[in-house]
């Protein structure tokens, strides 16, 4: 096995495609620190990054981490494992260490938290970076990404059952973000090359774990050992109830069960073509969905999505 040489690992994927369960099995991996939350503040931080001026200067460095804290904080006081986050502490240190761009301080600190956790090697689960593998890229040029692919139906029955956290309250909705995530993904990481960019279908996850996870560790140039397997579960409120158990070969099309023949026939009527492209059989006859009722579901989202974010405001 040829050493890794320590690049970050970066897991992305649609949302609900089984992301959060490989972040689990690979930060059980004795090499692989994982934080068990997402980021959110890597691509903002970088797109922003000359408001903050030159990062030689302590004052500007401590400036970063306060934005970050401010994008991200549940994720930066609970889930990294391996040390606490203190603007202070970490401001001087980076500054120390010569971290004068954005890169070098995010990597810094999810180094800093993989040495305290006893790990050689960081990553991260923040599935929208899907749609930003070439800024992942140039700010660390030597990651490696893991695409988790899941039957976009199944995809679709999680997200509206967590529709005010994720914007999506229709199936017309949920099929145009999963086609969005999976094509871009697919269209960028093929760019990349094989030895950056890695698919791996949620479905043959379940189907054989010990197979999957050993596939993933050759493309990560790591030893496979079955803590990846019998993963550590998750004790922490909030996380999905899936992974506080072993993993469930069941968990999957379940669209068959729980869909309407309306909603299979909108969802692929949208996105029928990328589901087939990655072997997931569709079972209707659907066209193209007439401009109005495109109209109709999108002004349906529109307005949802409006009406909770005022119902939020009126309740704080």
């Amino acid at each position: 096995m040829k050493p890794s040489k320590n690049r970050p690992i970066f897991i992305v994927g649609a949302a609900r495609s089984g992301t959060t369960l490989l972040q689990y099995m690979l930060r059980s991996h004795s090499r692989i620190s994982l934080p068990t939350g997402e980021s959110q503040f890597m691509i903002p931080l970088y797109r922003n990054a000359a408001k903050f001026g030159d990062l030689c200067r302590l004052e500007n460095v401590r400036q970063v981490l306060q934005e970050m804290y401010r994008i991200s904080a549940n994720f930066l006081e609970t889930d990294l494992h391996g040390m606490r986050f203190d603007i202070e502490t970490l401001s001087r240190e980076s500054r120390a260490q010569g971290c004068d761009t954005i890169p070098k301080i995010i990597a810094g600190l999810f180094e800093k938290n993989a040495r305290g956790e006893g790990k050689a090697r960081w990553g991260d689960k923040t599935p929208y970076y899907i749609l930003h593998l070439q800024t992942i890229k140039e700010m660390f040029p030597n990651a490696q990404i893991i695409h988790v692919i899941r039957d976009g139906r199944d995809c679709a029955l999680s997200m509206l059952s967590r529709k005010y956290d994720l914007g999506i309250y229709n199936t017309y909705h949920a099929a145009k973000h999963w086609q969005q995530y999976v094509e871009t993904g697919q269209a960028i990481g093929h760019e990349l090359g094989s030895d950056v960019y890695y698919e791996i279908r949620y479905e043959d996850i379940l189907a054989d774990p010990v197979v999957a996870m050993k596939k993933i560790c050759v493309f990560l140039e790591e030893e496979y050992n079955d803590s990846l397997v019998n993963f550590n579960k998750s004790s922490e409120p909030g996380k999905t109830p899936l992974l506080q158990k072993p993993i469930q070969q069941d968990n999957a099309q379940k669209w068959r069960r729980l869909m309407t023949h309306r909603q299979i026939r909108t969802f692929e009527s949208e996105a029928g073509h990328t589901l087939v492209r990655n072997g997931y059989p569709v079972i209707t006859r659907a066209k193209p969905l007439p401009l109005l009722l495109n109209v109709t579901y999108r002004l349906h989202n529109k307005i949802m999505t409006r009406y909770n974010h005022t119902f939020l405001k009126q309740r704080r």
